[in-house]
């Protein structure tokens, strides 16, 4: 049974440049009650009111309704009063009489101020002029097209890794899993996780390590070093299981760059010693995250104002 995206029924930020207007028609009104407001008055759900962007910090639906207040404030149509109040001026006041069907950031760029506000948010992170996303086209705030580009970046990078890792030679895939494992608390230090993996062909393990720096616990390890297509299946997972009864282990850890079949998935979760599958993909995240292969390039700080200063 599949649920729908609760975040599919909410409007886009440019959709609700008109409503939040309106909102603010008869005097000073505050952000937050708008958010709340135009909730009831679109009917969202729990789910979509709680869907929260990926910092965790601030709900989507209350992102785009204060990017189109942003928006309206840059066109001159409303201006901040206090902290987190804002009100429509003669100009907005202008704009709601036309009764316009639509408020959008196509219909903005008829005033100066907003066609200065997007050349200079367009030229200033570039020497070259690019195009400009302030139309009628794109729907998505400026904080879900920077997590959009992040998502893609990421996406090509861990192709890009998963790609190097398979013409990788097996002694090289064996490190890699030695320092991925350390930069994520196990094998007490190099030499010991070293030494620990790299026993291809003992009867059915690669390698063991330490799941603690003073290897109370161990952790068996198979890796296996695929291309595309070539699946692991429950029959390769049965294995690994026979080899760890016959060590008396508890846990292991199968790292594939391929994938598992849905059979050695199901055959992995109803086994009765802990089974940990790494497919290519999962195991290209854990790079990313850790550092493994990869490097930070350059930071960007996203900041805010801090309205505590000016109170």
């Amino acid at each position: 049974m599949t649920t729908s995206d609760p975040t599919l029924s909410i409007p886009d930020y440019q959709s609700l440049m008109l409503p939040v207007l309106q909102c603010a028609e008869n005097g000073e009104v505050r952000i937050g009650e708008i958010v709340q407001r135009l909730a009831d008055d679109l009917a969202l759900s729990e789910d979509a009111r709680a869907a929260l962007l990926p910092s965790g910090r601030q709900t989507l639906f209350a992102n785009r309704v204060h990017w189109a207040k942003t928006y309206l404030a840059k066109a001159g149509l409303v201006e901040s009063t206090r902290r987190g109040h804002f009100m429509i001026t003669p100009r907005g006041h202008e704009i709601l009489a036309r009764r316009p069907e639509r408020i959008d950031n196509r219909f903005l760029s008829q005033f100066d101020e907003f066609r200065q506000f997007t050349d200079r948010t367009t030229t200033s992170s570039t020497a070259t002029p690019q195009p400009t996303d302030f139309d009628d086209a794109s729907d998505q705030t400026p904080d879900e097209i920077m997590r959009a580009a992040y998502r893609q970046i990421e996406a090509t990078l861990a192709q890009d890794l998963l790609d190097r890792v398979r013409a990788s030679s097996p002694e090289f895939f064996e490190q890699l899993i030695v320092n991925l494992l350390l930069k994520m608390g196990y094998g007490g230090s190099v030499t010991d996780a070293g030494r620990a993996l790299g026993r291809s062909g003992d009867d059915g393990i690669d390698g063991v390590i330490d799941q603690d720096a003073l290897g109370l616990d161990r952790v068996y390890v198979q890796a296996k070093r695929y291309a595309p297509g070539n699946t692991v299946g429950s029959g390769a997972i049965r294995d690994f299981f026979g080899s760890l009864d016959r060590h008396k282990a508890t846990k292991g850890l199968f790292v594939t760059t391929s994938t598992f079949t849905a059979s050695a998935r199901e055959t992995a979760d109803y086994l009765s010693k802990r089974i940990v599958l790494v497919d290519g993909d999962h195991l290209t995240r854990l790079m990313i995250r850790h550092d493994v292969g990869c490097r930070i390039e350059e930071t960007f700080h996203i900041k805010k104002m801090d309205e505590d200063f000016f109170e």
